[in-house]
């Protein structure tokens, strides 16, 4: 009995993986070894006092901190605002749907000098909060302001899909066997949508650590208070240090990979878990 060749659109499996791992090589692989090669030529002593330096390290709690809080604020409401989209018909559903998208598409200076212009001091909104104490720019506050403005896109985006492909037959099951609503969306719609979410944070949290633009525009870039990594190496390119700039590049890479793989296997093991690996 003669076996039927398997047909494909692209070329075998060999060409195919050469030219991708040269696309990647020269793309991405490349660039990040110069990093660490440029971040090597610092001796030990000297690597070990750039990257633990005060400033540094306050760089990194703010950088990490806000753009973990807003990817989580971004998989919250991203969430409400997917939903809102894909499951209801209503007027202007289609122009919020393009909205959505205007974060990808704006420079990021535009975007900061838009949100300067609403959370400023002599802002929109910014100047009826500063009389209670509360500053939404030149503040952290400010910086969690434009990382979530940045990152939502990735959370809907993400999500629409898989709540399109959601199985509205499991949900009428739930309810004809007495489930309330509450019960069919934490049992039924919430594991359906975990992996999805996952990655729609997993997004929004990478996109967040890699912003400057608007960052530094709310961020009132004050040392050790609203200094983010980013602007902290453009400042050590700026001052012609190159190496230093390296070397605390380096660390949020590593820090960064770090934390995508970790969230990717919460997503492999919720995707096995849910029966969808």
């Amino acid at each position: 009995m003669m076996k039927k060749r398997s047909t494909a659109s692209l070329p075998g499996f060999r060409i195919t993986m050469g030219y991708t791992l040269f696309y990647l090589s020269l793309i991405v692989l490349i660039p990040l070894a110069a990093l660490f090669l440029k971040a090597a030529t610092m001796d030990g002593a000297e690597f070990y006092a750039t990257i633990t330096s005060k400033r540094v390290l306050a760089a990194y709690r703010l950088t990490f901190g806000a753009s973990f809080i807003a990817a989580c604020i971004n998989t919250v409401f991203g969430a409400v605002v997917a939903w809102s989209i894909v499951r209801y018909r209503f007027v202007g559903r289609q122009l919020l749907d393009a909205i959505i998208d205007l974060p990808f598409a704006m420079p990021t200076a535009v975007s900061g000098i838009a949100l300067m212009a609403i959370y400023g001091p002599n802002g929109l909104i910014g100047k009826h909060l500063i009389p209670y104490g509360i500053k939404t720019a030149i503040s952290p506050l400010g910086i969690v302001i434009a990382l979530t403005f940045i990152g939502l896109p990735f959370v809907v985006r993400t999500l629409q899909p898989a709540l399109e492909e959601l199985d509205g037959e499991a949900e009428q099951a739930a309810a004809s066997l007495g489930a309330s609503r509450w019960q069919t969306f934490w049992r039924i719609i919430v594991p359906s949508l975990l992996p999805s979410l996952l990655t729609g944070f997993t997004l929004a949290f990478a996109r967040a650590l890699g912003e400057y633009g608007s960052v530094v525009f709310v961020a009132g870039n004050l040392p050790m208070k609203t200094e983010i990594a980013s602007l902290l190496i453009i400042s050590k390119l700026d001052d012609a240090d190159v190496p230093g700039a390296s070397a605390i590049a380096a660390v949020m890479l590593v820090a960064t990979l770090l934390i995508l793989l970790s969230v990717q296997g919460i997503q492999w093991w919720s995707q096995r878990r849910t029966g969808r690996a």
